[in-house]
């Protein structure tokens, strides 16, 4: 379940990290709101996964799903560029998270 907890809070790290370019610096009061409380429940779940995950290896896959998620939303509906480079290096981050869960006891 605490895998599950923290697969959640790093989905939610995605939406505030791609959410922080809708708030033009928190000058938008309803992203900025949607910003903030999405950071909460990631920092919430992440938390909570931590009570019995290695601090980490949570942290690391944590950070790990939102980088990979803020990019692959950016290329898919934000327009960034899609090259051999980035998919070869996003290939890499997940094979290094998929690791991390793999060897953690």
């Amino acid at each position: 379940m605490q895998w599950f907890i923290l697969f959640v809070a790093g989905l939610f790290e995605v939406i505030w990290a791609i959410g922080l370019k809708y708030t033009r610096g928190f000058t938008r009061p309803l992203p900025s709101l949607m910003v903030l409380g999405a950071l909460c429940l990631s920092f919430l779940l992440l938390s909570w996964s931590m009570k019995t995950l290695p601090a980490g290896t949570a942290y690391a896959i944590w950070s790990g799903i939102g980088a990979v998620g803020a990019a692959l939303v950016g290329m898919s509906l934000l327009g960034e560029a899609v090259t051999a480079g980035r998919i070869i290096s996003l290939c890499l981050l997940i094979a290094g998270i998929a690791g991390l869960k793999y060897f953690t006891p």
